[in-house]
């Protein structure tokens, strides 16, 4: 009985603190008919400072507005299980905590629009995984962090507008079509609204993605703002996002070396890519599975090109399938495919199996079995390309008394019918198939040109006449073989008719020995290019280099011989100059003019010959005239 009355009296106690509303605050109660209903509160006192912490536990719509709140704590709502809308609108909030949203599993929209919010915690939006609503509008927000995409996945309406954001992370937009690989739907239900107007944006490559959007006529993120501005730089402000044209701004493109490659099973396998973009971009490997590949080289021989090379080492047939080479930059992505298949088959040798005393010794068999079952007996698997064969330890199983342990030909059956004596006959056979692979051995090349090469090899226990085969072709290329006949005693053989610079195997075969066991060896041929084609270019360039300086030694002798010659002439003509002159300067000479007995006498005479005397004569009647006249002197003539 005292038990019921304390459930009774905590009944009441519940009863009464159910509809319990804060005193700055205004509770409603939404009830309906069927006397279920939801409760809505709202906090719109001027002088509240603090969140509320008595809001009743069933609220599923909190508004606060128009507050003074500065800061929102940590687990500020973690009692309210049922809450799905919370508004905190135009306060002085400048701090919100990282786990300030703890515990809101069931929350759809989240508004703190008209805030002083620099920094949001984006990892708390992990604590409200159906969030679908998120308003930051008018805060004072300068970036998104890449660290955020991961929690905006869900997000159907995001307002980002009246911030400070200059740029965002071009990753953002790879979250939504067509930038996620998704098809464009026209499904409203599946679109995306963001709200991006009137922020300083600086068109770059950056927002690259979010400008061709913005051109898009179709497309699943709708804009709030169709209008959205350039902010810089210099060239691009004011211009609208559909009008702008982004310089040094180019998408990723991939080129393959190819889109599909066989090769053989062992082998060692080289993809190469090669990306071209701006800002160049990076490149990495993926299987079909999306899982990445690690053991790749990459390098970047000028802007806006990479490459990458990824290596495959003794490939398996699971390496075969799809690789993908992706290349990403800010401005895009873009990838491309290289299909790759493994050729070739497992040959497995099942090894006898211990004699006994019901089934007695049972002869060696080989099958072929597929790629993907290997037996758990020992086993030895080879391959015909490449010639690799690998040991595979297991646990052995013990031999039982049916015959279908081994898996038998008619050969071995007949032997068995035949008794002691066939089993003799074919082992003997064995052992000389056996001895015979086994006779020749230290195959080596030597002597290896661009077109020709020597085998050499040791031939013991095989007579010298006894006749081998050789066997040569390019690796890989089984179908173009050539043969030399040859005998075990010569120790040699001369192979011709080679491309230079290729890979080729070549195996000496020995009557009678067992099929796979022949001794094979690998070489390759020089190129072609060697000292003598180096020597012969060398001459080429040399008799160019004496075509065309030899005329100029000439030339250059002719002009010293001709400048020699020259000077000599010219010392020649001063001489007859010399004798050949009508008139020697010195003839004539000014007097001194001096008191003498002759006061009229200006000009002077020295004594000439009788040649030069003659020579003045000989001149005109003017320049024979008197030099000079005066009245006190008579006239006087040279002649």
């Amino acid at each position: 009985m005292r038990r019921l009355l304390y459930v009774h009296v905590l009944l009441c106690c519940l009863s009464m603190a159910h509809p319990f509303c804060p005193s700055q605050c205004t509770c409603v109660f939404h009830g309906r008919t069927d006397g279920t209903g939801t409760r809505s509160v709202l906090c719109n006192d001027p002088d509240m400072s603090d969140i509320p912490v008595n809001v009743p536990v069933d609220t599923v719509k909190l508004r606060i507005e128009k507050t003074v709140v500065r800061r929102i704590p940590t687990e500020a709502f973690y009692y309210l299980v049922e809450l799905r809308y919370l508004w905190i609108t135009y306060n002085s909030i400048s701090s919100v905590d990282s786990g300030s949203f703890y515990n809101l599993k069931v929350l759809h929209e989240l508004r703190l629009d008209g805030n002083m919010i620099s920094m949001f915690p984006w990892e708390s939006l992990k604590e409200m995984p159906k969030l679908r609503t998120l308003d930051l509008h008018n805060n004072r927000l300068t970036n998104v962090p890449t660290e955020a995409i991961p929690y905006l996945l869900n997000i159907t309406y995001l307002d980002l507008s009246s911030n400070k954001l200059a740029t965002l992370p071009s990753e953002l937009m790879d979250i939504w079509p067509p930038f996620n690989g998704a098809p464009i739907s026209t499904n409203a239900s599946q679109k995306v609204v963001l709200g991006l107007q009137d922020n300083p944006w600086f068109c770059d490559c950056k927002i690259s993605k979010l400008i061709e959007i913005s051109k898009m006529t179709v497309t699943p993120v709708v804009l709030m703002d169709l209008f959205l501005t350039c902010s810089g730089p210099e060239n691009l402000a004011g211009v609208l996002f559909q009008r702008a044209e982004l310089d040094n701004c180019v998408k990723p493109s991939v080129m393959t070396s190819a889109t599909k490659i066989t090769s053989p099973l062992g082998s060692n396998v080289l993809l190469r890519c090669d990306a071209t973009g701006f800002p160049t971009p990076t490149l990495y490997w993926a299987k079909s599975d999306g899982s990445l590949v690690n053991n790749t080289v990459q390098e970047s021989p000028g802007e806006g090109i990479r490459w990458s090379i990824m290596s495959l080492h003794g490939i398996l047939y699971k390496d075969a399938g799809n690789y993908s080479c992706k290349a990403k930059n800010v401005a895009g992505s873009a990838e491309a495919t290289i299909s790759l298949s493994v050729a070739g088959t497992f040959s497995t040798t099942i090894p006898p199996q211990s004699p006994s005393i019901e089934t007695g010794p049972t002869s060696q068999d080989t099958t072929s079995i597929p790629p993907t079952d290997i037996p758990n007996s020992p086993t030895v698997m080879s391959t015909e390309l490449p010639r690799i064969s690998t040991t595979l330890p297991a646990v052995p199983k013990k031999p039982k008394t049916t015959p279908s342990n081994s898996i038998q030909k008619g050969s071995p059956k007949q032997g068995k019918v035949q008794g002691g004596n066939g089993r003799k006959l074919a082992a003997d056979e064995k052992s000389k198939k056996s001895d015979a692979s086994k006779s020749v051995t230290d195959l080596k090349i030597v002597e290896e040109t661009s077109d020709t090469a020597v085998l050499l090899w040791t031939a013991d226990g095989l007579p010298s006449d006894a006749p081998l085969t050789v066997v040569y072709s390019p690796y890989g290329e089984d179908d173009i073989k050539r043969t030399v006949e040859t005998n075990a005693g010569s120790g040699k053989v001369f192979l011709e008719g080679l491309s230079s610079g290729m890979r080729y195997s070549v195996c000496l075969v020995a009557k009678g020995s067992a099929a796979g066991k022949d001794p094979c060896i690998d070489f390759y041929t020089l190129d072609i290019v060697e000292d003598g084609g180096q020597s012969q270019l060398f001459m080429i360039i040399s008799g160019i280099a004496c075509a065309l300086v030899l005329p100029l030694i000439a030339l250059l002798v002719y002009k010293i011989l001709a400048l020699y010659c020259k000077g000599r002439n010219t010392g020649l003509d001063e001489e007859e100059l010399e004798k050949e002159s009508y008139v020697k300067f010195e003839t004539i000479s000014m007097k001194q003019r001096t008191l003498n007995a002759h006061p009229t006498e200006l000009w002077a005479r020295r004594q000439t010959q009788e040649s030069e005397r003659m020579l003045l004569c000989s001149r005109s009647s003017i320049d024979s005239q008197m030099t000079y006249k005066s009245d006190s002197s008579r006239s006087e003539y040279l002649c």
